[in-house]
């Protein structure tokens, strides 16, 4: 059992205004010069759009943005247990400046990280820098009782008491106490407030989930009719294959029954006969069971699963993979029965001798690119393989993008958003 422990207002031991104290510190050292640059870049680099600068740099920063953004978001779960949902809609990776700049600056998730950062580098800052004084500035009314005021200028204010002499030192002592009485219960508050003003400019707005559960109605439903093909596909495999082969071989050996005294030879024959139907049963059993959720899969990971596949293919097949863990099951199934039909469509339409394959796992998604030297000419069409592999993607909210001019090569990309254990 695993025990989650927030720090917002229901941390107020000494330990905790402290650790809130300290980050609110250091977020403001960091959220101001980290707003402002951001913000800078970013209408800079809009602005250079129409002369063609902006086309190159603008992804650049506005995927600093969202790395700036999301690190908040971690902060805000990790700290505050603030959970700020992120719906930045996936850019294909062989996307060009032009595709990439356009797609970013139409997804609405852009635009609130814009709206988000004059706000971070305002109130965001006051109210970071705000968790941390409340507590440090009642050291200094400690400090100045202790003797520090000896060595203050003249007319110094602590607060709104001026410290004049020893007394007035001492005033400011009390009133350091007072603020420190504050900062045990406002100090964790403060923190979780410059969460929550981050969670309403950055979180999805009520129209955007609705349509985000649109699209994940529609895919479940896919996947629930895929289940049930799948499902049709497997009886009747098994009703023509296996299962008519172990009725032939019940019958043999009726046979034998019959023939074992009267045709020994005829009788061995026919044992011999239904030896080999339960030999072949048994081989389409286990191309069944396979086709369904191949044991290297479950074994050894999707890397694995993937090589192996790509040693059962009529021509060379480079793979390379850096995944440092492993995925969930339905996420790893997945990808890899997607890599199955993209290989398969490159055997039989592509006419290529050559295939890439390149899995890694990067700012938590799974990307799995293949690569053929082909005709080319393939597309994303209804009733294509192609399409199939999108829908299973959809499922996870993955996205497929397919790049094949006529001549080739052909590239499909494929990503799924996804941890690994």
């Amino acid at each position: 059992m695993t025990i989650e422990t927030k720090s917002g207002s229901g941390r107020t031991g000494v330990r905790g205004v402290g650790l809130a104290a300290v980050r609110g510190l250091g977020l403001a050292l960091v959220t101001l010069p980290g707003a402002v640059l951001c913000f800078t870049l970013t209408v800079v680099s809009i602005a250079l759009i129409p002369i063609g600068v902006g086309i190159v740099t603008t992804p650049w920063v506005l995927t600093g943005v969202r790395a700036f953004a999301d690190w908040r978001r971690v902060l805000a779960a990790q700290w505050c247990g603030v959970r700020i949902p992120s719906a930045y809609r996936p850019i294909p990776k062989d996307a060009n400046p032009w595709g990439r700049t356009f797609g970013m600056l139409g997804d609405p998730a852009t635009w609130r990280d814009l709206r988000w950062l004059p706000v971070d580098m305002t109130a965001g800052f006051v109210s970071a820098l705000l968790a941390g004084a409340l507590l440090l500035y009642p050291l200094e009314g400690f400090a100045i009782a202790a003797g520090l005021w000896r060595v203050l200028p003249d007319g110094y204010w602590y607060g709104f008491v001026s410290v004049t002499g020893q007394a007035s030192a001492l005033g400011a002592g009390a009133l350091g106490l007072v603020l420190l009485f504050f900062a045990h219960f406002f100090t964790p508050r403060l923190l979780e407030a410059h969460f929550r003003l981050t969670r309403v400019l950055l979180a999805p707005s009520q129209g955007e989930l609705a349509e985000r559960v649109r699209v994940l109605t529609e895919t479940r439903r896919d996947a629930v009719d895929t289940s049930a093909a799948e499902l049709r596909r497997i009886e009747r495999d098994l009703h023509d294959g296996a299962q008519a082969r172990l009725v032939a071989m019940g019958m043999d050996l009726g046979t034998v029954e019959v023939l074992l005294e009267k045709d020994p030879e005829q009788a061995r024959q026919l044992l011999a006969q239904a030896r080999q139907s339960s030999a072949d049963a048994l081989a389409e059993l286990r191309d069944l069971v396979r086709g369904i959720h191949p044991p290297v899969l479950a074994e050894r990971g999707l890397g694995d699963a993937v090589r192996a596949l790509a040693l059962r293919m009529p021509l060379a097949t480079e793979v390379d993979v850096d995944l440092p863990g492993r995925a969930d099951e339905p996420v790893e199934s997945a990808a890899y029965f997607a890599v199955s039909e993209v290989l398969t469509n490159a055997v039989k339409h592509g006419h290529a001798d050559r295939i890439w394959i390149d899995l890694h796992h990067r700012d938590g998604m799974l990307r799995i690119s293949v690569t053929d030297n082909g005709k080319g000419g393939a597309v994303i069409g209804a009733g294509s393989g192609l399409a199939g592999v999108e829908r299973r993607l959809g499922t996870f909210d993955g996205v497929l993008a397919v790049s094949s001019p006529a001549g080739g090569p052909t590239m499909v990309t494929m990503e799924i958003p996804c941890v690994l254990s």
